[in-house]
């Protein structure tokens, strides 16, 4: 809000307010509170702690339309990528890491990623 001076035709001096909140409805700036270290850190634990969807894309796929509405149980859709191709981790639509299938040598036929690169995602939260 500015506030600027000046005179009247009588030279009576005048304030007139101009920007948001002239007409005395502004709200009162509102900081947020300092929180100490104890409820810095309780936050940040409770945030940490929240589980988030990761994607794993192995490839793509551009089908025709006609090809799409036709797909039944057992068709084959032929992806953009070969077995051995790096595979992109997502959160949302951001690639977060890039990695390798595996398969898990304990729990046979269940597939995992070993990661070979990791992007900072330190801005998501």
């Amino acid at each position: 809000m500015n506030v600027s001076e000046s005179s009247d035709p009588q030279g009576n001096s005048t304030e007139a307010q101009s920007g948001p909140g002239a007409r005395g409805d502004e709200l009162a700036p509102h900081a947020p509170e300092p929180r100490d270290s104890g409820a810095a850190t309780q936050y940040r634990r409770a945030i940490f702690s929240v589980p988030i969807d990761v994607v794993v894309a192995v490839g793509h796929a551009q089908p025709a339309i006609g090809e799409l509405l036709a797909m039944r149980r057992d068709t084959i859709l032929p992806l953009s990528s070969r077995i051995d191709d790096p595979v992109q981790i997502m959160v949302g639509d951001r690639v977060i890491a890039r990695g390798e299938l595996e398969e898990l040598g304990e729990d046979g036929g269940r597939l995992a990623v070993r990661l070979t690169e990791v992007v900072d995602v330190s801005d998501l939260f």
